[in-house]
Protein backbone atom coordinates (compact mmCIF):
# COMPACT_ATOMS: atom_id res chain seq x y z
CA UNK A 1 0.00 0.00 0.00
CA UNK A 2 2.83 2.36 0.94
CA UNK A 3 4.56 1.83 -2.41
CA UNK A 4 1.33 2.27 -4.33
CA UNK A 5 0.62 5.52 -2.49
CA UNK A 6 4.12 6.84 -3.28
CA UNK A 7 3.58 6.07 -6.97
CA UNK A 8 0.24 7.92 -6.98
CA UNK A 9 1.81 10.95 -5.32
CA UNK A 10 4.65 10.94 -7.88
CA UNK A 11 2.12 10.77 -10.73
CA UNK A 12 0.19 13.70 -9.24
CA UNK A 13 3.39 15.74 -8.99
CA UNK A 14 4.12 15.16 -12.66
CA UNK A 15 0.61 16.22 -13.57
CA UNK A 16 0.89 19.45 -11.57
CA UNK A 17 4.48 20.18 -12.66
CA UNK A 18 4.80 19.12 -16.32
CA UNK A 19 8.22 20.78 -16.49
CA UNK A 20 9.59 17.81 -14.57
CA UNK A 21 8.93 15.63 -17.60
CA UNK A 22 11.65 17.46 -19.50
CA UNK A 23 14.25 15.81 -17.30
CA UNK A 24 13.01 12.31 -18.08
CA UNK A 25 15.22 10.65 -20.76
CA UNK A 26 13.71 10.15 -24.24
CA UNK A 27 11.89 6.86 -24.58
CA UNK A 28 12.63 4.36 -27.34
CA UNK A 29 9.37 5.28 -29.07
CA UNK A 30 10.56 8.90 -29.34
CA UNK A 31 13.26 7.73 -31.78
CA UNK A 32 12.72 6.74 -35.41
CA UNK A 33 15.02 3.92 -36.43
CA UNK A 34 16.07 3.46 -40.06
CA UNK A 35 17.71 0.16 -40.96
CA UNK A 36 20.07 1.03 -43.82
CA UNK A 37 21.13 -2.09 -45.75
CA UNK A 38 23.88 -1.36 -48.27
CA UNK A 39 26.81 -3.08 -50.00
CA UNK A 40 29.73 -1.47 -48.16
CA UNK A 41 32.14 -4.17 -49.34
CA UNK A 42 32.46 -6.16 -52.57
CA UNK A 43 31.88 -5.16 -56.18
CA UNK A 44 29.05 -2.72 -55.41
CA UNK A 45 30.85 -0.99 -52.51
CA UNK A 46 30.93 2.40 -54.27
CA UNK A 47 27.10 2.32 -54.34
CA UNK A 48 26.90 1.77 -50.60
CA UNK A 49 29.48 4.43 -49.80
CA UNK A 50 27.78 7.05 -51.97
CA UNK A 51 24.37 6.48 -50.37
CA UNK A 52 25.78 6.36 -46.84
CA UNK A 53 27.74 9.57 -47.45
CA UNK A 54 24.73 11.38 -48.90
CA UNK A 55 22.52 10.44 -45.93
CA UNK A 56 25.20 11.69 -43.53
CA UNK A 57 25.42 14.94 -45.50
CA UNK A 58 21.64 15.43 -45.49
CA UNK A 59 21.45 14.88 -41.73
CA UNK A 60 24.35 17.28 -41.15
CA UNK A 61 22.45 19.91 -43.13
CA UNK A 62 18.92 19.28 -41.84
CA UNK A 63 19.57 17.95 -38.34
CA UNK A 64 18.75 14.58 -36.81
CA UNK A 65 15.33 15.39 -35.36
CA UNK A 66 12.04 15.39 -37.28
CA UNK A 67 8.57 16.08 -35.86
CA UNK A 68 10.01 15.76 -32.36
CA UNK A 69 11.57 12.37 -33.11
CA UNK A 70 15.28 11.61 -33.09
CA UNK A 71 16.45 9.88 -36.29
CA UNK A 72 18.72 6.89 -35.72
CA UNK A 73 20.49 5.19 -38.64
CA UNK A 74 21.53 1.55 -38.20
CA UNK A 75 23.88 0.67 -41.07
CA UNK A 76 24.36 -2.96 -42.13
CA UNK A 77 26.63 -4.28 -44.90
CA UNK A 78 25.03 -6.99 -47.04
CA UNK A 79 27.83 -7.00 -49.69
CA UNK A 80 24.99 -7.14 -52.29
CA UNK A 81 24.30 -10.79 -51.35
CA UNK A 82 20.51 -11.29 -51.11
CA UNK A 83 20.73 -14.00 -48.43
CA UNK A 84 22.60 -11.48 -46.28
CA UNK A 85 19.98 -8.82 -47.06
CA UNK A 86 17.13 -11.03 -45.93
CA UNK A 87 18.88 -12.02 -42.69
CA UNK A 88 19.86 -8.43 -41.88
CA UNK A 89 16.40 -7.08 -42.66
CA UNK A 90 14.85 -9.68 -40.35
CA UNK A 91 17.29 -8.81 -37.55
CA UNK A 92 16.63 -5.09 -37.96
CA UNK A 93 12.87 -5.56 -37.92
CA UNK A 94 12.65 -8.12 -35.10
CA UNK A 95 15.57 -7.20 -32.83
CA UNK A 96 16.15 -3.49 -33.50
CA UNK A 97 12.47 -2.74 -34.16
CA UNK A 98 13.26 -0.33 -37.00
CA UNK A 99 10.52 1.85 -38.50
CA UNK A 100 12.00 1.81 -42.02
CA UNK A 101 14.32 -0.38 -44.03
CA UNK A 102 16.22 1.44 -46.75
CA UNK A 103 19.12 1.28 -49.19
CA UNK A 104 19.31 -1.91 -51.33
CA UNK A 105 22.23 -1.72 -53.74
CA UNK A 106 21.04 -4.34 -56.22
CA UNK A 107 17.66 -5.73 -57.32
CA UNK A 108 18.01 -9.20 -55.72
CA UNK A 109 18.60 -7.46 -52.38
CA UNK A 110 15.51 -5.27 -52.69
CA UNK A 111 13.39 -8.28 -53.66
CA UNK A 112 14.74 -10.38 -50.77
CA UNK A 113 13.52 -7.80 -48.26
CA UNK A 114 10.12 -7.18 -49.86
CA UNK A 115 8.11 -9.95 -48.08
CA UNK A 116 9.55 -8.82 -44.74
CA UNK A 117 8.46 -5.22 -45.32
CA UNK A 118 4.97 -6.49 -46.17
CA UNK A 119 4.76 -8.73 -43.11
CA UNK A 120 6.04 -6.02 -40.74
CA UNK A 121 4.03 -3.27 -42.49
CA UNK A 122 6.98 -0.89 -42.60
CA UNK A 123 8.22 1.19 -45.57
CA UNK A 124 11.07 -0.18 -47.69
CA UNK A 125 12.75 2.81 -49.34
CA UNK A 126 14.76 1.62 -52.35
CA UNK A 127 17.64 4.03 -52.99
CA UNK A 128 19.57 2.12 -55.66
CA UNK A 129 18.10 -1.01 -57.28
CA UNK A 130 16.56 -0.29 -60.69
CA UNK A 131 14.45 -3.20 -62.00
CA UNK A 132 10.93 -2.19 -62.92
CA UNK A 133 9.11 -4.92 -60.94
CA UNK A 134 10.52 -4.00 -57.52
CA UNK A 135 7.70 -1.73 -56.35
CA UNK A 136 5.16 -4.37 -57.39
CA UNK A 137 6.56 -6.88 -54.88
CA UNK A 138 5.24 -5.08 -51.81
CA UNK A 139 2.72 -2.28 -51.17
CA UNK A 140 5.28 -0.89 -48.70
CA UNK A 141 8.07 -0.28 -51.25
CA UNK A 142 8.81 3.26 -52.46
CA UNK A 143 11.74 4.06 -54.78
CA UNK A 144 13.88 7.21 -55.06
CA UNK A 145 16.50 5.92 -57.51
CA UNK A 146 15.37 5.06 -61.05
CA UNK A 147 14.27 2.24 -63.31
CA UNK A 148 16.29 0.99 -66.26
CA UNK A 149 13.24 1.46 -68.47
CA UNK A 150 13.34 5.23 -67.89
CA UNK A 151 16.80 5.66 -69.43
CA UNK A 152 17.08 2.69 -71.82
CA UNK A 153 14.01 3.64 -73.85
CA UNK A 154 15.28 7.18 -74.28
CA UNK A 155 18.80 6.20 -75.39
CA UNK A 156 17.21 3.72 -77.85
CA UNK A 157 15.16 6.49 -79.45
CA UNK A 158 18.16 8.84 -79.49
CA UNK A 159 20.38 6.27 -81.23
CA UNK A 160 17.88 5.72 -84.05
CA UNK A 161 17.36 9.45 -84.58
CA UNK A 162 21.12 10.11 -84.66
CA UNK A 163 22.07 7.72 -87.45
CA UNK A 164 23.27 4.74 -85.41
CA UNK A 165 22.30 1.71 -87.50
CA UNK A 166 24.19 -1.22 -85.96
CA UNK A 167 24.63 -1.83 -82.25
CA UNK A 168 26.30 -4.57 -80.24
CA UNK A 169 24.96 -4.97 -76.69
CA UNK A 170 26.82 -5.89 -73.52
CA UNK A 171 24.73 -6.18 -70.36
CA UNK A 172 25.15 -7.68 -66.90
CA UNK A 173 23.30 -10.98 -66.61
CA UNK A 174 20.70 -10.20 -63.94
CA UNK A 175 17.31 -8.48 -63.77
CA UNK A 176 18.39 -4.83 -64.32
CA UNK A 177 20.61 -5.85 -67.25
CA UNK A 178 17.70 -7.74 -68.75
CA UNK A 179 15.43 -4.70 -68.27
CA UNK A 180 18.00 -2.39 -69.87
CA UNK A 181 18.40 -4.69 -72.87
CA UNK A 182 14.67 -5.33 -73.34
CA UNK A 183 13.63 -1.68 -73.24
CA UNK A 184 16.53 -0.55 -75.44
CA UNK A 185 15.71 -3.18 -78.08
CA UNK A 186 12.00 -2.25 -78.07
CA UNK A 187 12.91 1.28 -79.12
CA UNK A 188 16.13 0.84 -81.13
CA UNK A 189 15.09 -2.05 -83.39
CA UNK A 190 12.31 0.08 -84.89
CA UNK A 191 15.06 1.61 -87.04
CA UNK A 192 18.31 -0.16 -86.16
CA UNK A 193 19.85 -3.63 -85.95
CA UNK A 194 21.44 -5.60 -83.08
CA UNK A 195 24.52 -7.28 -84.57
CA UNK A 196 25.90 -8.91 -81.40
CA UNK A 197 24.39 -9.55 -77.99
CA UNK A 198 26.37 -10.71 -74.96
CA UNK A 199 25.63 -10.99 -71.27
CA UNK A 200 28.37 -10.88 -68.65
CA UNK A 201 28.34 -12.26 -65.08
CA UNK A 202 27.28 -9.81 -62.38
CA UNK A 203 30.05 -10.75 -59.95
CA UNK A 204 33.68 -9.96 -60.84
CA UNK A 205 33.22 -9.95 -64.63
CA UNK A 206 36.18 -10.18 -67.02
CA UNK A 207 35.01 -8.06 -69.95
CA UNK A 208 37.99 -8.77 -72.26
CA UNK A 209 36.67 -11.79 -74.23
CA UNK A 210 33.27 -10.18 -74.64
CA UNK A 211 34.83 -6.93 -75.81
CA UNK A 212 36.70 -8.79 -78.53
CA UNK A 213 33.36 -10.10 -79.83
CA UNK A 214 32.06 -6.53 -79.81
CA UNK A 215 35.05 -5.35 -81.82
CA UNK A 216 34.76 -8.18 -84.36
CA UNK A 217 31.07 -7.38 -84.99
CA UNK A 218 32.06 -3.88 -86.22
CA UNK A 219 29.00 -2.04 -84.86
CA UNK A 220 28.49 1.71 -84.97
CA UNK A 221 28.12 1.72 -81.19
CA UNK A 222 28.02 -0.52 -78.11
CA UNK A 223 25.01 -0.41 -75.82
CA UNK A 224 26.39 -1.11 -72.34
CA UNK A 225 24.75 -1.70 -68.98
CA UNK A 226 26.89 -2.61 -66.00
CA UNK A 227 25.90 -1.67 -62.45
CA UNK A 228 27.37 1.33 -60.66
CA UNK A 229 30.91 0.56 -59.54
CA UNK A 230 31.85 -1.61 -62.54
CA UNK A 231 32.14 1.16 -65.14
CA UNK A 232 35.78 1.91 -64.33
CA UNK A 233 36.91 -1.68 -64.91
CA UNK A 234 34.82 -1.89 -68.08
CA UNK A 235 36.35 1.27 -69.57
CA UNK A 236 39.87 0.13 -68.64
CA UNK A 237 39.41 -3.10 -70.61
CA UNK A 238 37.58 -1.23 -73.41
CA UNK A 239 40.69 0.92 -73.89
CA UNK A 240 43.11 -2.03 -73.54
CA UNK A 241 41.30 -3.82 -76.38
CA UNK A 242 41.57 -0.72 -78.54
CA UNK A 243 37.87 -0.14 -78.92
CA UNK A 244 38.29 3.57 -78.20
CA UNK A 245 40.51 3.79 -81.31
CA UNK A 246 38.13 1.72 -83.45
CA UNK A 247 35.40 4.34 -83.67
CA UNK A 248 32.95 2.18 -81.69
CA UNK A 249 31.34 4.55 -79.20
CA UNK A 250 29.71 3.62 -75.91
CA UNK A 251 26.00 4.39 -75.46
CA UNK A 252 23.56 3.22 -72.80
CA UNK A 253 21.95 4.13 -69.50
CA UNK A 254 24.27 6.25 -67.38
CA UNK A 255 25.35 3.62 -64.84
CA UNK A 256 28.52 2.86 -66.84
CA UNK A 257 29.59 6.54 -66.72
CA UNK A 258 28.96 7.05 -63.00
CA UNK A 259 30.39 10.38 -61.80
CA UNK A 260 31.88 8.57 -58.84
CA UNK A 261 34.37 6.83 -61.18
CA UNK A 262 34.26 8.85 -64.40
CA UNK A 263 37.21 11.14 -63.78
CA UNK A 264 39.58 8.16 -63.46
CA UNK A 265 38.50 6.51 -66.73
CA UNK A 266 40.81 8.52 -68.95
CA UNK A 267 40.23 9.86 -72.44
CA UNK A 268 38.76 6.54 -73.63
CA UNK A 269 35.47 7.71 -72.08
CA UNK A 270 35.34 10.93 -74.14
CA UNK A 271 32.36 11.05 -76.45
CA UNK A 272 30.31 8.38 -74.63
CA UNK A 273 26.61 9.28 -74.83
CA UNK A 274 24.28 8.08 -72.10
CA UNK A 275 20.75 8.76 -70.86
CA UNK A 276 20.47 9.18 -67.12
CA UNK A 277 18.84 10.83 -64.16
CA UNK A 278 21.80 12.81 -62.81
CA UNK A 279 25.13 14.37 -63.63
CA UNK A 280 27.46 16.18 -61.25
CA UNK A 281 27.57 18.79 -64.04
CA UNK A 282 23.79 19.41 -63.84
CA UNK A 283 23.64 23.22 -64.03
CA UNK A 284 21.10 24.05 -61.29
CA UNK A 285 22.07 26.17 -58.28
CA UNK A 286 20.85 23.44 -55.93
CA UNK A 287 23.09 20.87 -57.57
CA UNK A 288 26.12 23.15 -57.50
CA UNK A 289 25.62 23.56 -53.74
CA UNK A 290 25.10 19.80 -53.33
CA UNK A 291 28.28 18.92 -55.27
CA UNK A 292 30.33 21.51 -53.35
CA UNK A 293 29.07 20.27 -49.96
CA UNK A 294 29.62 16.61 -50.88
CA UNK A 295 33.14 17.29 -52.16
CA UNK A 296 34.00 19.24 -49.01
CA UNK A 297 32.70 16.47 -46.75
CA UNK A 298 34.03 13.41 -48.59
CA UNK A 299 36.76 14.56 -50.98
CA UNK A 300 35.15 13.40 -54.24
CA UNK A 301 32.18 14.25 -56.42
CA UNK A 302 28.76 12.66 -55.91
CA UNK A 303 27.29 10.22 -58.44
CA UNK A 304 23.72 9.20 -59.16
CA UNK A 305 23.66 6.81 -56.21
CA UNK A 306 24.52 9.67 -53.87
CA UNK A 307 21.63 11.80 -55.10
CA UNK A 308 19.28 8.80 -54.82
CA UNK A 309 20.29 8.37 -51.17
CA UNK A 310 19.98 12.10 -50.52
CA UNK A 311 16.45 12.07 -51.91
CA UNK A 312 15.62 8.85 -50.07
CA UNK A 313 16.34 10.31 -46.64
CA UNK A 314 14.52 13.52 -47.68
CA UNK A 315 11.43 11.45 -48.50
CA UNK A 316 11.57 9.81 -45.06
CA UNK A 317 11.93 13.18 -43.30
CA UNK A 318 9.04 14.73 -45.22
CA UNK A 319 6.77 11.73 -44.65
CA UNK A 320 7.41 11.95 -40.90
CA UNK A 321 6.55 15.65 -40.99
CA UNK A 322 3.25 14.81 -42.69
CA UNK A 323 2.38 12.18 -40.08
CA UNK A 324 3.53 14.43 -37.20
CA UNK A 325 6.07 11.79 -36.25
CA UNK A 326 3.67 8.84 -36.36
CA UNK A 327 5.46 5.70 -37.55
CA UNK A 328 2.49 3.63 -38.66
CA UNK A 329 3.63 2.08 -41.95
CA UNK A 330 0.36 2.61 -43.82
CA UNK A 331 0.24 6.30 -42.84
CA UNK A 332 3.86 6.80 -43.91
CA UNK A 333 3.29 5.17 -47.32
CA UNK A 334 0.19 7.31 -47.90
CA UNK A 335 2.22 10.39 -46.98
CA UNK A 336 4.88 9.47 -49.54
CA UNK A 337 2.47 8.90 -52.44
CA UNK A 338 2.36 11.89 -54.75
CA UNK A 339 5.06 13.80 -52.89
CA UNK A 340 6.95 16.31 -55.07
CA UNK A 341 10.15 18.23 -54.47
CA UNK A 342 13.17 19.85 -56.08
CA UNK A 343 16.23 17.60 -55.98
CA UNK A 344 19.84 18.26 -57.02
CA UNK A 345 18.91 16.18 -60.11
CA UNK A 346 15.89 18.38 -60.94
CA UNK A 347 12.15 18.13 -60.15
CA UNK A 348 11.02 14.70 -58.93
CA UNK A 349 7.88 13.11 -57.52
CA UNK A 350 6.56 9.78 -56.27
CA UNK A 351 3.91 8.31 -58.57
CA UNK A 352 0.89 7.75 -56.29
CA UNK A 353 -0.18 4.71 -58.31
CA UNK A 354 3.13 2.82 -58.56
CA UNK A 355 5.16 4.37 -55.70
CA UNK A 356 7.98 4.77 -58.21
CA UNK A 357 9.98 7.88 -58.97
CA UNK A 358 9.02 10.26 -61.78
CA UNK A 359 11.96 12.35 -62.94
CA UNK A 360 13.76 14.08 -65.79
CA UNK A 361 16.07 11.96 -67.92
CA UNK A 362 18.99 13.76 -69.53
CA UNK A 363 21.03 12.84 -72.60
CA UNK A 364 24.69 13.51 -71.76
CA UNK A 365 28.05 13.34 -73.51
CA UNK A 366 31.38 12.83 -71.75
CA UNK A 367 33.47 15.96 -72.24
CA UNK A 368 36.52 17.49 -70.63
CA UNK A 369 35.69 20.55 -68.53
CA UNK A 370 38.53 22.40 -66.80
CA UNK A 371 40.73 19.32 -67.17
CA UNK A 372 38.16 16.89 -65.67
CA UNK A 373 35.72 14.48 -67.30
CA UNK A 374 32.02 15.25 -66.90
CA UNK A 375 28.72 14.01 -68.29
CA UNK A 376 27.55 17.22 -69.97
CA UNK A 377 23.79 17.31 -70.49
CA UNK A 378 22.49 18.42 -73.88
CA UNK A 379 18.85 17.25 -73.99
CA UNK A 380 16.12 16.85 -71.36
CA UNK A 381 13.09 14.55 -71.27
CA UNK A 382 10.77 15.81 -68.54
CA UNK A 383 8.77 13.88 -65.93
CA UNK A 384 9.60 10.41 -67.24
CA UNK A 385 7.63 7.56 -65.67
CA UNK A 386 8.62 3.90 -65.66
CA UNK A 387 7.38 2.58 -69.02
CA UNK A 388 7.73 -0.93 -67.61
CA UNK A 389 4.56 -0.16 -65.66
CA UNK A 390 2.74 2.41 -67.80
CA UNK A 391 2.44 -0.10 -70.67
CA UNK A 392 0.86 -2.80 -68.52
Amino acid sequence: MFNRRKMLLWGAALAVLPGLCASVPARAEDAVKIGLILPMTGGQASTGKQIDNAIKLYMQQKGDTVAGKKIEIILKDDAAVPDNTKRLAQELIVNDKVNFIAGFGVTPAALAAAPLATQAKIPEVVMAAGTSIITERSPYIVRTSFTLAQSSTIIGDWAVKNGIKKVATLTSDYAPGNDALTFFKQHFTAGGEIVEEVKVPLANPDFAPFLQRMKDAKPDAMFVFVPAGQGGNFMKQYAERGLDKSGIKVIGPGDVMDDDLLNNMGDAALGAVTAHLYSAAHPSAMNKDFVAAYKKAFGNRPGFMAVSGYDGIHLIYEALKKTNGATDGDKLIEAMKGMKWESPRGPISIDPETRDIVQNIYIRKVEKVDGELYNVEFATFEAVKDSGKTKK
